[in-house]
């Protein structure tokens, strides 16, 4: 009873967050708890389960934590593979792979450990077992959260639709992965234009500047790809200053404000960039919900685990807080043992 009291108070949480601010991680954490501790009601009822029930499910959950971390680093480790010979060997792309190693790196070690018999070698790996954990109970958050928010519904009432950038191939022509956000882009802009009155029809914003290795801002060849298959040119801006995701979301946002202040917008980046995008809005002061455009299957592991790296840094203190105290307390065991 006391599992269902608590996620009960958590699940509340998670639809106060909700209903204030949607682009919150703490969103996330709530839901990831909630879940949690109905899990562990749900455990706790197996007492009184038929004896084949709860067997079943012992077995079932003994198998999940024996072979799924196996499974999971091989897939990592198979994913980052694909990668490097899909994009190249910068180190973004090795991320999946890295961490597929990471994985069998602390099987070994927990077996080593027992096999042994090594006392400091098992508080070693108990240490690294719980900050491993609480680093994947918050990744799963993120990826459960992330979820949920790329399906919710489009905002009806935006003035803008805002395309955030990327890099050009050549040095001018937009890659597959900016034309995929800039055909999500016109879809938003033509289901916002059809409710909308005439003189308030949106605008649609392309934000990127100019990278070194270009020949022109990436904006510009965003709003010429549009303009080229069939958008009204009339419609679209070009945000022309930015080289991060920051300064998209602050640059477009002042455009938005010198033409319709107070104005709502729809952001549009890929699947995978959708909710650290919104994290990132929401703290640029950007009125907006983040939407995302499909990805090739193959660059979710590796672009996720950026993703989620990035957001776990832009909570550092707290979350290096929690990992610091994890591994004091297995400094304290180490002295006592």
């Amino acid at each position: 009873m006391f599992a269902y009291v608590v996620c009960a108070v958590f699940l509340l949480l998670f639809g106060a967050g909700v209903l204030r601010d949607r682009r919150r991680f703490s969103n996330a954490v709530y839901l990831g708890l909630a879940v949690t501790f109905l899990g562990l009601g749900l455990l706790a009822e197996l007492d009184d389960a038929p004896a084949g029930v709860s067997v079943t499910v012992i077995v079932v959950l003994l198998l999940v934590l024996a072979i799924g971390p196996l499974v999971l680093a091989g897939l990592l480790c198979a994913n980052g593979v694909k990668m490097v010979r899909k994009e190249g060997r910068r180190p973004a792309n090795l991320l999946s792979f890295l961490a597929g190693l990471g994985i069998f790196g602390v099987i070994a070690l927990m077996a080593t450990a027992v096999i042994t018999h090594s006392k400091p070698l098992g508080i070693v790996a108990g240490t690294l077992l719980m900050v491993l954990a609480y680093v994947s109970f918050l990744f799963v958050c993120f990826i459960g959260y992330a979820f949920l928010y790329g399906r919710m519904r489009i905002r009806r009432d935006a003035d803008y639709v805002v395309v955030l950038g990327s890099g050009l191939i050549g040095g001018r022509r937009v890659p597959p992965l900016l034309a995929s956000r800039l055909e999500r882009g016109r879809e938003v802009y033509e289901t916002l234009a059809a409710r909308r009155e005439v003189d308030r029809t949106p605008v649609l914003i392309t934000s990127g500047g100019q990278g070194p290795d270009e020949e022109l801002p990436e904006s510009h060849a965003m709003a010429d790809y549009l303009v080229e298959r069939g958008f009204p040119a009339d419609r679209v801006l070009r945000e022309d200053r930015s080289r991060t995701t920051e300064e998209n979301m602050l640059l477009s946002k002042s455009l938005m404000e010198r033409d319709r202040p107070g104005s709502e917008c729809v952001i549009v980046t890929n699947n995978f960039h959708a909710f650290r995008a919104a994290l990132m809005a929401r703290k640029a002061g950007v009125n907006g919900q983040v939407v995302g455009s499909p990805t090739a299957a193959y660059f979710w592991p590796s672009a996720t685990i950026r993703e989620f790296v990035a957001v776990f840094l832009q909570y550092r203190a707290v979350n290096l807080g929690i990992c610091a105290a994890l591994v004091l307390m297995g400094c304290l065991a180490w002295v006592v043992s």
